[in-house]
């Protein structure tokens, strides 16, 4: 996480990141897929993997910086031409608290902006310009005595109300976290192998979420309820085709097989998951060898177990 105190005071003062910044746009888009199988029921089937439903279609990056790009172009054709830049998650921005400050939404216990009317599935962008705009009225907090988000991290990363140890959260170490995934945290992670939704699963704000409008943002290659031993079964040749044009391509084939040796570590034991770890074993990357190392362990006493019955 050291890239957090790398740019300074940047991040909190604009001007100081785009000289000449006097205002901020601040725009959100839904990316919940309608068609995608049931988040809990895939959660609750080991055999299969969880990828965060932000990420079952096209990367949203390009898409939502084209978009501002293009309002950009909008307001020049009224204004004329004027300083500014577009952003999407692309730069030391605070999106979330430029989100509120511009009523888009409040930060909730859980750390990501819920909005009333339209819960906390959509993303963020920003365009700094040099016009002065009137400014909105900041979002107020809604969230009250609830904090069902706070329990249902698999990790316990939300370790207080609107305070999150990212080094914790399963989002952070199957996404950012290019080295080894610490052992105290491989049981909890259970089939998530990549990224996480659960502290919004259970955020009861949620159910005023509006479907993705955007077609791009519908689910891609099944991934919504793909079986573990399938996925980890591809080449980097197929990594790298399946992931085109996805915000996974960024992890890398060595990350997508560390992130799935851990799952089929938690499925349940059977030949199918027993023989796809198997066949691992001996990867070039000594990261991937650990985590099928570990992943295999996992199973030895049910292996163990069936052995013994078969010998009885």
């Amino acid at each position: 996480m050291g890239y957090m105190s790398r740019h300074g005071s940047k991040r909190t003062r604009p001007a100081e990141l785009i000289p000449g910044t006097v205002s901020c746009i601040s725009v959100r888009m839904d990316y919940w897929p309608r068609e995608a199988a049931d988040a809990t029921a895939t959660l609750a089937d080991g055999s299969v993997g969880y990828v965060s439903r932000y990420a079952l279609g096209r990367d949203y990056h390009k898409l939502l910086r084209s978009r501002l790009q293009k309002l950009c172009d909008l307001i020049q054709e009224a204004v004329g031409p004027f300083g500014h830049r577009v952003f999407t998650d692309s730069a030391p921005v605070l999106e979330k608290a430029l989100a509120r400050n511009a009523g888009l939404g409040w930060i909730g216990k859980h750390t990501n902006l819920i909005d009333r009317n339209a819960g906390s599935y959509f993303f963020l962008g920003e365009i700094y310009l040099d016009l002065e705009l009137p400014a909105d009225e900041p979002s107020t907090a809604h969230c009250g005595s609830c904090s069902a988000c706070m329990p249902a991290c698999p990790t316990g990363a939300i370790v207080a109300p609107y305070r999150l140890d990212a080094r914790r959260c399963i989002s952070y170490l199957t996404i950012e976290l290019a080295g080894s995934i610490p052992e105290e945290f491989r049981r909890a992670i259970g089939n998530r192998i990549y990224g996480c939704d659960d502290c919004q699963l259970v955020c009861p704000w949620n159910k005023f979420a509006r479907p993705a409008a955007e077609k791009n943002f519908a689910v891609r290659h099944g991934l919504d309820h793909s079986q573990l031993a399938d996925l980890f079964a591809w080449s980097e040749a197929d990594f790298l085709e399946k992931t085109s044009g996805s915000a996974i391509r960024r992890i890398g084939y060595e990350r997508w097989l560390r992130n799935i040796a851990i799952a089929l570590g938690n499925a349940p034991s059977s030949p199918v998951v027993i023989a796809a770890l198997t066949a691992r074993a001996q990867h070039p990357s000594s990261m991937v060898r650990e985590h099928v190392q570990w992943a295999l362990a996992q199973h030895r006493p049910a292996q163990a177990s069936s052995s013994h019955s078969s010998v009885v």
